[in-house]
Order: structure tokens, then C-alpha cells, then sequence
């Protein structure tokens, strides 16, 4: 997959693509349904597939005063897109010029001009345009007329209520990884780094991975059943290990900055370094201080036990 930095950089490779268009923080099950469709379009008819988004997303410009954490890091939305087939990216800088295009400007003079589309899919909540003048009606009715044919997908529901990225951005924070996971379709996942830690889970006789996350987002404070998995390019490791991870500061011994802390349960060796991405599949219990290290040791080894237990039936 080719990463555009911006309309203005498009070389004319992607003309006649089929093309969405939208935020798509998250990928989560709407933007899946409209992933699918442009790809299964762009196969029919022989063309490439297109993913038209923005950077930064659009409310840290328009509201910066209340900043909202991306759910993927740009390296995770491009791993997924090119692993589901889509052959560009197109990343446009959203500025507050940007913002102040009219629908008609940024309908002609970016998306059928610069990109230059056979077809758009758009999700049916879309707007765009100065103060989101333009829908996905407009666009439909409008759009024909330079050439391009516009499809709306519907709303995707999950659980009796609408997928969006808020309902999972909300969940993630109240440590509700289920209910994420209803919406993304796929367990919530972590990138980072494993960094060196005081080894107090060595110690303890469950000796743990420190990471430092690349993701804006991290689940809130609690205990989880997790799999990790060693990506790092020179040292690729097993494709899916299960783990028991926490999120949270530590109360018993000296609490302070979050940390994120996974015990691979069927792992021994050295981490320190490695790239890693832990998936969140259940939450196990909320964190709480306990009397010394030998109460939280008990605790963790039963915390291990119920990883595994939940992880295995998972499997089947």
C-alpha cells in the first residue's frame, strides 16, 4: 500500500480508484462494512481501492480545547488497510483553512480533481465542508455530475446501539474491553516497546514485560486477559502468546505514573527491547492495593489462572 502525504502529493496512480472517505479512528465495525465494500467494488471493476482521511483528526483543530485520543496509531491503521487490501492511503493535513472550504470547493477541487474517483462510499453519518455543510445526501445528488458515483452505507449496530468510535473510546476509559471489542469486531490492541522496569515481578515470582505504549488510548486501570505478539522485524517471535496484563499505578508498593505491565504465561526469555502489541480480550478484576508482596503474588497466580481459563475458552 502507498502512503500519501496529502492530495497535492497524488501522481495520478490512483486515478479512477473506488474511494471512502471519513476519520476512521479505530477501524471499528462500520468502518469495516465500508472497508469491505469499496474493496469488494474495486475487485468487480478492476480498479484500486482508496482510503481518503485526515491529520490531525478534525476536532483537535476545530476544538483543541477538548482533545480526544486516537484509538490506532497511523503505523496500525496502515498495517491494517494494506492487510485488507487497500492500495492507498491519502493522509491530508487538516488545518483550519482546510476546514473552511466549502463542500463545492473540496468536492471538485480535491476529491475530483486531485484524486478523481469512479466511485465514494461513505459511511451515512458523513459531513464535510465548512461548519459540515455537506452530507452524504449532497454528495450522492451532487457528485454524479463530475463523474463520480457515491454509495452510503448504512449505520452499523452493535449490542442494540450504534458503532462509533466515542461508544468505544468511552468503553476503553471505563476498562469495558468487551464493549470495545463488540464495536471493533477484534480486541482492542497496544503497540509499544518493552523498556526496563525495577523487575519487582521477578521477585515475585512473575516476572513481567514494561511496556511503553505507542497508543494514545490505553484501557483504563485494571487487570486483563491479553495475548501478545513479537512483531520486531529482526526477531520475530511466536504469532500469539497468552499473557495476564495490568494497567494501573502500582498501590501496593509506590504508586504514581500508570504503567502497563503483561506476564506472558507460557513464555521465558529475554523482552527487553522487543516490539510488542497486546490484545485486550477480557477484563479479570479492577485494580486494588493489597496488604504486602505476598498477598499480591497469591493474587496474581489467580489472576494468571483466570487469563488462561478465559483465553482457552476463547479458543473453544
Amino acid at each position: 500500500m502507498h502512503v500519501y502525504e496529502g492530495s497535492a502529493a497524488l501522481d495520478g496512480s490512483v486515478r479512477g480508484c473506488v474511494l471512502t472517505v471519513g476519520n476512521f479512528d479505530g477501524l471499528h465495525l462500520g468502518h469495516r462494512a465500508l472497508l469491505d465494500a469499496v474493496i469488494a467494488r474495486a475487485r468487480a471493476l478492476g480498479r484500486k481501492a482508496a482510503l481518503y482521511t485526515f491529520d490531525p483528526h478534525p476536532r483537535r483543530v476545530l476544538f483543541p480545547d477538548q482533545p480526544q485520543p486516537r484509538l490506532m496509531t497511523w503505523e496500525q491503521l496502515a498495517s491494517e488497510l494494506d492487510a485488507r487490501g487497500i492500495h492507498a492511503l491519502v493522509r491530508e493535513p487538516f488545518t483550519h483553512a482546510f476546514a473552511a472550504l466549502a463542500p463545492e470547493e473540496f468536492l471538485r477541487g480535491v476529491i475530483a480533481e486531485r484524486v478523481a474517483p469512479c466511485e465514494v462510499f461513505i459511511g451515512r453519518d458523513f459531513h464535510f465542508g465548512k461548519g459540515r455543510a455537506g452530507s452524504g445526501e449532497w454528495l450522492r445528488a451532487s457528485a454524479p455530475a463530475l463523474g463520480i458515483q457515491v454509495e452510503i452505507i448504512d449505520q452499523v449496530r452493535a449490542g442494540g446501539s450504534d458503532v462509533s468510535s466515542t461508544r468505544v473510546r468511552e468503553a476503553l476509559v471505563r476498562g469495558d474491553v468487551a464493549e470495545a471489542r463488540l464495536c471493533l469486531g477484534q480486541p482492542y490492541t497496544v503497540w509499544g516497546r518493552v523498556i526496563e522496569g525495577d523487575r519487582r515481578g521477578r521477585t515475585l515470582g512473575f516476572p513481567t514485560a514494561n511496556l511503553a505504549p505507542e497508543n494514545e488510548l490505553i484501557p483504563g486501570n485494571g487487570v486483563y486477559a491479553t495475548h501478545v505478539r513479537l512483531f520486531d522485524d529482526e526477531r520475530p517471535g511466536p504469532p500469539s502468546l497468552p499473557a495476564v496484563t495490568n494497567v494501573g499505578t502500582r498501590p501496593t508498593f509506590e504508586p504514581g505514573r500508570v504503567l502497563v505491565e503483561t506476564h506472558l504465561l507460557d513464555f521465558a526469555g529475554d523482552l527487553y527491547g522487543r516490539r510488542v502489541e497486546v490484545a485486550f480480550h477480557a477484563r479479570i478484576r479492577a485494580e486494588r492495593r493489597f496488604s504486602g508482596p505476598d498477598e499480591l503474588a497469591r493474587q496474581i497466580a489467580l489472576d494468571a489462572g483466570q487469563a488462561r481459563a478465559l483465553l482457552a475458552a476463547e479458543k473453544g
